[in-house]
């Protein structure tokens, strides 16, 4: 077969295959074209989900007669004034995007510019360019899109039913309207205005709207510079999470991107602090000068390349973890309504099968009913490990009868009143009711204490009477292996046979503790991560293991001196809101929510 120059429609239709590949993707185009000719008011309608009619109407500056033929016509564009592909300072620039779309679908443009007494409309129809005609129009743009792919019907059966088409326009449409708080978006369909974005004066209120007000109350601003990179936005607590990553916003000068470097940026940002089901919610805009940013690595520019990646990744990771850290013990808010929210009035009903199942043949619970290795497994715990002589007030009360501060002067987390269940502290603030999971909140302390010390020397705590710890011969070896990096944490061990190891020193912090239970756990993340990897690499994942071997348990009574010093203790850690797992460590319930709850508020 020769070689032959392709046509020009084939090429377009290429193009369009590239570019386009549903509504949602010739709005994009479109929505930025309306951006870069400064419009502050945009209008979308919508026919069956953009498929069979699709328009946008904008406010801009407009163009001429003899600008609306260039613009159908492809590597045509005012977006390169200097012809330099990476001093680029506007959304698109190939030119590619309104030839592509008229190529596979009915195109009309109508535009008028604020000099011009009338405005002109050119048409496309299957590639087709039809001469210009006057037409009525205010100054601005209108682009319609009639018919997406009747010129290539197979395109037509790859897109969803209407509602589908309309939720990726609306993602569309929120992550342009994100960047771009200045200017009105407005989104409607033949039957009702879907959304809606008046224009506001702060970044904040736009990323509010488009998340959701919630997020307001639960995010956190981060600022940073460095060698002219500037990255600014707004992230969640740890503990307000969703189980996608959907409302993750990243955006490079102004473009929303889904870069695999950033996402993973973020993930090691919030290592340590969220659970592996849930994602934090964010919305990070990150200005890099253009030169040092590729933006055409993707043809539909969802992906960039830095010169220095390096320099970016280690911006964001500091700048979130600082900015997680300088949240102190905050917590989302949503979490404590939540609990309201799941909460009845009214008398619970009694479920005496229940109980029947749980109390067999009529026998009353007492302690001796517990078995002798749970009593002992309470007694074997890891101490609190505070200064007792430590507090709000200078000193802590030995109960909770003595004298107290005034209520206004009362610490974040308020004053321990009880414990329920021996697992929960309940606290007062002025205005609210805060409940602190004891286990939970002991193993974040201890873990970033463990953490904090690796680097340094670690003190260790010699055993009386070394541990044997039995295991399976490919366990043993593995520990062994790691013997000295395992070290540098405290935890020293020796073989002893084959199939055991024995432990003689254990990290002084860890207390008394399990450590048939330490050694196991360490030998299921030694397996996990394999022999290749370091175990300084895996640091986060070590103190983790030995945090929650090493903290309070759930089960163990706490004096009030106790509780007190766990409250401010967390107060000083600045990541003490969710324990190592990414659930939260305490539950604020505000006195006005309660009160609601009982009907003594409207």
């Amino acid at each position: 077969m020769s070689i032959r120059l392709l046509s020009p429609q084939l090429i377009n239709q290429i193009a369009a295959g590239e570019v386009i590949e549903r509504p949602a993707s010739a709005l994009k185009e479109l929505l930025e074209n309306a951006i870069d000719a400064g419009a502050h008011n945009i209008d979308v309608m919508l026919g069956d989900g953009g498929k069979a009619y699709l328009s946008v109407l904008d406010d801009g500056k407009g163009m001429s007669p003899e600008e609306l033929e260039l613009a159908v016509e492809r590597h045509a564009t005012s977006k390169l004034p200097d012809d330099d592909l990476f001093n680029i300072h506007f959304f698109g620039f190939r030119g590619e995007a309104l030839p592509s779309i008229g190529s596979v679908a009915r195109l009309i443009i109508t535009s008028r510019t604020q000099s011009m007494e009338e405005a002109w409309r050119i048409s496309v129809e299957g590639g087709n360019k039809q001469p210009l005609k006057p037409a009525a129009l205010p100054q601005g743009t209108k682009v319609e899109v009639k018919d997406l792919f009747f010129a290539q019907p197979a395109r037509l059966k790859f897109l969803k039913a209407a509602q589908t088409e309309t939720g990726y326009i609306k993602e569309v449409i929120n992550r342009l309207a994100m960047v771009n708080p200045q200017v009105s978006f407005r989104l409607s369909d033949e039957k009702r205005q879907i959304l809606f974005y008046p224009a506001v004066a702060k970044l904040f209120d736009r990323v509010s709207m488009v998340i959701g007000h919630s997020f307001k109350e639960n995010a956190i601003e981060v600022n940073a510079e460095h060698d002219g990179i500037e990255l600014t936005g707004f992230i969640s607590l740890p503990t307000y999470t969703r189980a996608t990553t959907s409302e993750q916003y990243l955006f490079v000068n102004n473009r929303w991107i889904k870069d695999r470097m950033l996402i993973g940026c973020v993930k090691g940002a919030y290592q340590g602090l969220i659970g592996h089901e849930g994602h934090p919610v964010l919305a990070l805009f990150l200005k890099v000068p253009p030169r040092e940013v590729d933006v055409n690595v993707h043809p539909a520019k969802y992906e960039v390349r830095f010169k220095d990646a390096a320099s970016i990744r280690g911006l964001i990771v500091g700048s979130l973890k600082n900015a997680l850290a300088e949240a102190g013990h905050r917590t989302a808010t949503t979490i404590g309504i939540g609990a309201l929210g799941h909460s009845e009035t009214g008398i619970l009903p009694i479920n005496h099968s229940s109980s029947k199942s749980n109390f067999s043949k009529g026998t009353p619970w007492t302690a001796k009913t517990q078995s002798v290795n749970t009593i002992a497994q309470l007694q074997k715990q890891a101490p609190l490990n505070f200064d007792m002589n430590e507090s709000f007030s200078g000193s802590v009360p030995s109960n909770l009868e003595q004298q107290e501060p005034p209520i206004e002067d009362y610490p974040p987390l308020g004053v321990a009143r009880g414990q329920i269940h021996e697992t929960y502290i309940i606290s007062q603030t002025p205005d609210s009711l805060i409940i602190t999971d004891q286990h939970a909140a002991h193993e974040r302390l201890t873990y970033e204490k463990i953490k904090a010390t690796i680097h340094d020397h670690v003190e260790t705590q010699l055993l009386l009477i070394p541990e044997v710890v039995a295991l399976t011969e490919e366990a043993t070896a593995r520990l062994m292996r790691r013997a000295p990096e395992l070290k540098k944490f405290g935890l020293i061990i020796d073989a002893f046979g084959l199939d055991a190891v024995i432990v003689r020193e254990i990290p002084a912090i860890l207390g008394e503790t399990d450590i048939q239970g330490l050694i196991k756990d360490m030998s299921d993340t030694l397996a996990e991560f394999g022999d290749t990897t370091a175990l300084t690499d895996k640091v986060q994942a070590i103190c983790a293991r030995m945090a929650c071997h090493g903290s309070v348990r759930a089960g163990r009574r706490l004096t009030a001196a106790e509780m007190n010093a766990l409250l401010r203790e967390m107060e000083t850690c600045g990541t003490s809101g969710q324990c190592i797992h990414g659930r939260p460590t305490y539950i604020e319930l505000k006195l006005k929510d309660i009160e609601r709850l009982f009907g003594r508020r409207e």
